[in-house]
């Protein structure tokens, strides 16, 4: 046990200053200097969603000869591969081409949906945007979205995909 040369209340009060010293620096450090995500007049676009693409091969009818190779339990006539589409998404802002993006789809046979997401700051204010959306082995756009949106400045922008809405669903603007 090392002998301290300094009296003991001397030594308490050493503590608690350094104790003070380092919860003024915390405390400092936890409000300052001010984090801003955004700078005046910019906007955050999303874009989020995830979609199945269309099947990439079409169902075929197996014949007799193949019917009888398999087990009774296992004869469906139709042979129906799994495997989906990679989904195409285009997003343009004012006439400019924001996003290009190709997607292919989740999942070890290929079948599960394709996943995307994208985050952006772009400039507060009016802006007209067009979406496109290919989901077939074909690659032709089978969707497409026009939308203007004022935004404020701050504010989010999110652009999803729902099938069951119609497409394309901008939100937030």
């Amino acid at each position: 046990m090392a002998n301290s040369t300094l009296p003991p209340l001397l030594r308490y009060a050493l503590q608690g200053l350094a104790y003070a010293a380092f919860a003024a620096f915390v405390g400092y450090f936890s409000t300052a200097p001010a984090y801003r995500q955004l700078n005046d007049n910019e906007a955050v676009l999303k874009l989020s969603f995830s979609h199945s693409g269309q099947l990439k091969f079409a169902c075929r009818e197996r014949s007799a000869e193949e019917l009888a190779k398999v087990e009774p339990n296992m004869r469906n006539k139709l042979d129906c591969p799994r495997e989906r589409a990679p989904v195409l998404v285009e997003l343009d802002m004012d006439g400019a081409l924001l996003f290009r993006v190709i997607t292919p789809p989740l999942g070890l046979r290929k079948d599960g949906a394709a996943t995307v997401y994208r985050r952006l700051t772009i400039p507060s204010g009016v802006h007209h945007f067009s979406a496109r959306l290919s989901d077939g082995p074909d690659g032709a756009i089978n969707f497409t979205s026009e939308h203007e949106v004022n935004l404020a400045s701050g504010q989010v922008l999110i652009v999803d995909f729902l099938t069951g809405k119609g497409g394309f669903v901008f939100t937030g603007g």
